[in-house]
């Protein structure tokens, strides 16, 4: 974010309660309204926009005990994310939490995002500033999903090329449905069980364990890495970028794009879809080599460079991003630009609407 080292000191000094000078308040309001793409995104007029931020400011002094605690086990240090929290995590709790007041029924906001993007970080921040503030909320990811061990077994010898899970085809729909539909609409005082999904079983070939049972949801974060995505026409394929190579690549592609129609009931209960977006898709396999690279130099194992191609390009030939993004992107209620050093960029988008 633009002009970000002028708001840190200030921001600090909010979240110690220490008093701001007028300067520095104007400062704040500056930064907010200098960007064009913000003020849109996030739904915000200049006649509120001092309100706004000094009921943020209050939220930020409030939060920011338990968030330096999260923080620390999860990111490091927290003041280094201070411009983060400000200037996304906490606009995104508020753009939830007026799609909830306008739906009037627990919400499903579904979230978009590949490899290395931040989707779990996101969801973390989300739940604890949200509960903060007093809402409900339930992070669920598309693996979660997940087809069993052994119905993943009988579906690979249908589809042979679905040696991992992940492609279309590997999820239970119909599960996700009846959860859905139980979280958008649940009835006086139920409790609604959450399919979970442990990876680390059948030798890193997963299963499902036991559900998780949770009541009194306001809002959740349904978030994966194909979330949203909708079949092309088939001619798309008809000269498609690389890794789709042989005649072979080019079927399995056709076949996850058929699969993809099964997917949409499930994507009609999302009240609204945030697309984490790569600038460049093909950072997300430099990103995985670097961690794989960092998990090995602690002496753990991981996935050789040759592996991690072979790994990528196979999701790539399944739903390569060159062509399904592009046309998704101007449908999404948000776009949260991710930058090549993992930092959030521009925020782009619809408001719902708030003042």
């Amino acid at each position: 974010m633009k002009n970000s080292g002028l708001l840190e000191p200030i921001l600090a000094a909010i979240a110690m309660g220490q008093s701001l000078t007028a300067a520095q308040w104007q400062t704040l309001v500056q930064w907010e309204a200098a960007d064009a793409g913000r003020s849109p995104a996030w739904g915000y007029r200049p006649a509120t926009l001092e309100m706004i931020l000094a009921n943020r400011a209050a939220l930020l002094q409030q939060l920011y005990p338990d968030f330096a605690t999260w923080c620390a086990g999860r990111l490091g240090e927290p003041m280094a994310y201070l411009v983060t929290l400000w200037g996304v995590w906490l606009p995104l709790s508020d753009r939830l939490i007026h799609l909830r007041q306008q739906k009037q029924r627990p919400i499903v906001q579904g979230i978009l995002g590949g490899q290395g993007t931040g989707k779990t970080t996101l969801g973390e921040v989300l739940t604890l500033i949200l509960r903060q503030r007093g809402y409900g909320t339930l992070s669920v990811s598309l693996d979660d999903l997940y087809k069993t061990y052994s119905d993943r077994q009988e579906l690979q010898t249908q589809e042979p090329r679905l040696i991992w899970r992940g492609p279309p085809g590997t999820h239970d729909v119909e599960l996700g449905l009846r959860v859905l539909d139980q979280l958008r609409h649940p009835e006086p005082g139920q409790a609604i069980a959450i399919p979970r999904f442990d990876k680390s079983l059948h030798g890193g070939m997963g299963d499902r364990v036991a559900a998780e049972w949770v009541s009194e949801i306001d809002i959740v974060l349904f978030e994966g890495w194909f979330v949203g995505v909708r079949p092309l026409a088939p001619s798309a394929f008809d000269q498609p970028p690389a890794p789709i190579v042989t005649e072979g690549d080019r079927a399995f592609a056709l076949a996850m794009n058929q699969r993809l129609h099964s997917y949409l009931p499930l994507w009609k209960r999302l009240d609204a879809l945030w697309i984490l977006h790569l600038a460049d898709y093909r950072w997300s396999k430099q990103w995985r080599k670097q961690a794989e690279q960092e998990m090995q130099a602690t002496g753990k194992p991981g996935m050789t460079d040759s592996q991690i191609e072979q790994f990528v390009d196979y999701f790539w030939q399944a739903l390569h991003p060159a062509l399904f993004l592009p046309p998704l992107l101007p449908q999404a209620d948000l776009v949260l630009t991710i930058n090549s050093d993992h930092s959030l960029g521009a925020v782009t988008g619809g408001a719902v609407g708030q003042g």
